[in-house]
C-alpha cells in the first residue's frame, strides 16, 4: 500500500507541476518531466494521482488560497472584495495566463476537462452558490433575481474579456471595479 505524501512534499510537487505548465504548456507536460523535476518516480505520481489530468487539476486546486465557501464577511460586496484581495496582481496575472493555456487544452482533452470540472470548477461553483445563498438569506439579493444563475458566467467573463478586449491581464483594481459596476448591480446592487 502506498504511503501518503507529507503536506510539504505534496505542495512541492504541485508547485513543480504548475511551474512546468507555465514553461511548456499542458500538451508538452509529461509525467516523466514532473518526475524528473520533483526527483520522484513516475510510479509514485501515478499511484498518488492516477493520470496527468488529475495531477494538473489537483495542483491547480492546491494553488487556490481559500475556497469561496470559506469567505463570509456578512456582506456580499465584502465577500467578493475579500476574494479579490486574496491574490496580488502578479499572482492574478500568472494564474490567468495558466488558465488561458489550459482552456485551449481542454478542447482536445476530455479527461482534462472532466478532471478540471470535478476538482476545480464544481467546488468553486458550489462555494459561489453558498456565498450567494447567504446573501439571499440576509435579504441582500432577491431569491427570484434573474441574474443569480449567471453570476459565475459574469465572473469568468471578467477574466476572459479583459485580455481579449483590452490586451491586459486582470488585476485587483479591475476586478473590484467590475464587481461594483457589473456583478452587484445585476444582483440588485447589494451593499
Amino acid at each position: 500500500m502506498a504511503s501518503r505524501l507529507t503536506a510539504e512534499r505534496e505542495a512541492e510537487l504541485y508547485k513543480s507541476v504548475l511551474d512546468l505548465l507555465r514553461e511548456v504548456g499542458y500538451d508538452a507536460l509529461t509525467m516523466d518531466a514532473v518526475a524528473a523535476r520533483t526527483r520522484s518516480s513516475k510510479a509514485t505520481l501515478y499511484r498518488q494521482w492516477g493520470n496527468k489530468p488529475e495531477l494538473v487539476a489537483r495542483a491547480l486546486r492546491h494553488n487556490k488560497p481559500v475556497g469561496l465557501h470559506q469567505i463570509d464577511t456578512g456582506s456580499l460586496r465584502r465577500d467578493f472584495h475579500e476574494l479579490v484581495g486574496l491574490e496580488d496582481d502578479c499572482k492574478l496575472e500568472e494564474d490567468s495566463a495558466l488558465m488561458r493555456g489550459l482552456m485551449r487544452a481542454v478542447h482536445d482533452n476530455p479527461d482534462l476537462h472532466q478532471a478540471l470540472r470535478e476538482v476545480l470548477i464544481e467546488p468553486e461553483i458550489t462555494g459561489l452558490d453558498q456565498v450567494l445563498r447567504r446573501a439571499v438569506e440576509r435579504g441582500e439579493v432577491r431569491a427570484d433575481c434573474p441574474a443569480l444563475p449567471y453570476v459565475v458566467h459574469m465572473l469568468v467573463g471578467a477574466f476572459v474579456a479583459r485580455m481579449l478586449v483590452e490586451d491586459k491581464p486582470v488585476d485587483k483594481a479591475f476586478l473590484g471595479n467590475y464587481i461594483d459596476a457589473v456583478v452587484l448591480p445585476a444582483l440588485g446592487d447589494p451593499v
